[in-house]
C-alpha cells in the first residue's frame, strides 16, 4: 500500500459512481493507447500531474525511483513524442487491460483508486506475452463531468520486464 491510498468508508451510492466513472475513464484511457494515438495520452492528465512507473520492491521500501517518473504534463508529452516519433523500435500492438477497481476515497474533488493492470504486447513478428502487470495507485481530479488523472503510480510486480519500450501504462 503507498501512503495517502488507505481505503476509507465510502458511501455505497457513491463508491459505485465513483467506480462507473473510473471504469469509463479506464476504457477511454486504453482505447486510445491501444489504438495507437500516444500523442494524446498526457490530455487524461492535469497540469501538474504525477506519472510513476515503479518496480515493486522499490514502492514498498519507499524509494521515488522508478522505470518513467514524470511531474506535469510537459514531460508526458516529451515522452509521448518520443514513442511516438523518434524511438526506434520493432512494430508492436498493445493491449491494456485495467480490472478490480476499488474506490479508497471520493471526495467533491477528487476520487482515490486502486485497480490491477496488464499490458500484453505483441511484437508484429512473434507471439503474444505479457509486457507488464501490477497495481494502478490513481488520484483523479473531477473536471466537470470527466476525471483527469492528478497522480497514477503503476507499480509491477515484477523486477524482471522487458525495457526496451517503457511504454504508457
Amino acid at each position: 500500500m503507498l501512503p495517502g491510498f488507505e481505503k476509507k468508508p465510502i458511501a455505497h451510492d457513491k463508491a459505485l459512481a465513483a467506480r462507473a466513472a473510473v471504469e469509463d475513464f479506464h476504457a477511454e484511457y486504453c482505447a486510445v493507447l491501444d489504438g495507437g494515438d500516444i500523442e494524446r495520452w498526457p490530455d487524461f492528465f492535469t497540469e501538474n500531474c504525477l506519472y510513476r512507473v515503479t518496480e515493486y520492491e522499490n514502492a514498498a521500501h519507499g524509494f521515488p525511483v522508478g522505470l518513467v517518473y514524470a511531474e506535469g504534463r510537459d514531460m508526458l508529452r516529451d515522452r509521448a513524442v518520443a514513442i511516438s516519433r523518434t524511438q526506434m523500435f520493432a512494430p508492436r500492438q498493445m493491449l491494456h487491460f485495467v480490472t478490480n477497481v476499488r474506490i479508497l476515497d471520493v471526495t467533491d474533488e477528487e476520487i482515490i483508486a486502486q485497480s490491477n493492470y496488464m499490458l500484453m504486447q505483441t511484437l508484429v513478428e512473434g507471439a503474444t506475452s505479457l509486457h507488464q502487470a501490477g497495481r494502478l495507485f490513481d488520484r483523479f481530479a473531477r473536471n466537470g463531468n470527466e476525471l483527469l488523472l492528478k497522480e497514477r503510480q503503476a507499480i509491477y510486480d515484477t523486477a524482471m520486464i522487458a525495457n526496451d519500450l517503457a511504454y504508457p501504462v
